[in-house]
């Protein structure tokens, strides 16, 4: 049975991809990934907020925003530093794993990737993953200014590299469907629906803002169902699903909407690398007792194209259901 799939023109085993995060630094958990069944690995970001933090640490003095050699050297050390560990990340996942390697920058701002994302790719990553979360925040910034930075750091991206590279993205955009619309029409090869961000949490004793839960839940998939089964068939570009996906009916869902390829993350950190193989077994039981024998015989059969109720995937409110339940 077929269970490979195309995603960034990347040939695929399977359509479990593992996610970016701490579960891809280390060489041995990423065989043991391979030898489960996933299809390729995204390594752990390399975060341009951190880098930034760090060089801040090392300035020896920039009141009045003047920056002396000391600190220009800092600055340079730092950046320097955490692309060569990345450099090597990279590179020694390739010497050990058979399935394609994804690199990922979590970015904030257009400039400086431009050279970052030019050694990652000597480096020799099968393609790389931008990850954008630019939380919506400032009251004096419209929403097409904060989409601007997104298209900013593509031109940057695009002129630098030739390897594939998809957008993980959240949801706060006024017009999704409009922007991820915009985003098909660029470079860019695929989007990633959503990435999982930091969200604070208040511990009520002590009066303070703490972190939340970093991992996802079930619940939040039915977000990444909801989009993806309407951008299918209107986006000229790959579509991968991530956040909330912990079996393999989830797996099976997310394919069905139209998704290339779905991310884990928390159902590894929670099960371990066996939870990969759970998930391929349950979809190749599926496939066999639907008669298909290929991803590609069933991807996008529940989408708003294919449905014969499309509105369904429109429909924002409970009306009928909750009224007749007594709610």
């Amino acid at each position: 049975m077929d269970i490979s799939t195309s995603y960034m023109g990347l040939q695929l085993k399977s359509p479990i991809i593992v996610g970016s995060s701490g579960l891809t630094e280390n060489i041995d958990h990423s065989r043991a990934y391979e030898k489960a069944g996933a299809g390729a690995i995204v390594l752990k970001s390399l975060f341009e907020e951190q880098i930034l933090h760090d060089v801040d640490e090392q300035r020896l003095n920039n009141m009045y925003g003047s920056f002396s050699d000391q600190e220009y050297y800092a600055m340079y050390y730092s950046k320097k530093h955490n692309l060569t560990q990345y450099v090597k990340l990279i590179k020694a996942n390739k010497a050990a794993l058979d399935i394609p390697v994804i690199a990922s920058i979590n970015c904030v701002s257009a400039e400086g990737w431009t050279d970052y994302a030019k050694m990652i790719e000597e480096a020799g990553a099968d393609a790389l993953e931008i990850n954008l979360f630019l939380l919506p925040a400032e009251i004096d910034q419209t929403g097409a200014q904060k989409e601007q930075v997104y298209f900013d750091i593509i031109d940057h991206i695009s002129s630098a590299i030739t390897i594939p590279f998809a957008l993980k993205i959240s949801y706060y955009f006024s017009g999704l469907a409009n922007f991820v619309h915009k985003l098909s029409k660029t470079k860019a090869s695929a989007v990633v629906l959503f990435n999982r961000f930091y969200s604070p949490d208040v511990d009520i004793e002590r009066e303070k803002i703490i972190p939340g839960d970093i991992y996802s839940c079930k619940e939040l998939n039915v977000m990444t169902i909801r989009w993806i089964g309407i951008l299918y068939e209107k986006i000229r570009m790959d579509m991968a699903a991530s956040r909330g996906i912990y079996d393999g009916e989830t797996v099976i869902k997310n394919l069905l909407v139209g998704a290339q390829a779905v991310q884990l993350v928390s159902a590894i950190y929670k099960n371990g690398p066996g939870i990969i193989k759970e998930m391929l077994d349950i979809l190749k039981d599926w496939m066999k007792r639907h008669e298909y024998n290929s991803i590609a015989d069933f991807r996008g059969h529940a989408s708003q194209h294919n449905i014969k109720q499309p509105v369904l995937y429109e429909r924002t409110q409970f009306m009928k259901y909750f009224s007749d339940a007594g709610y």
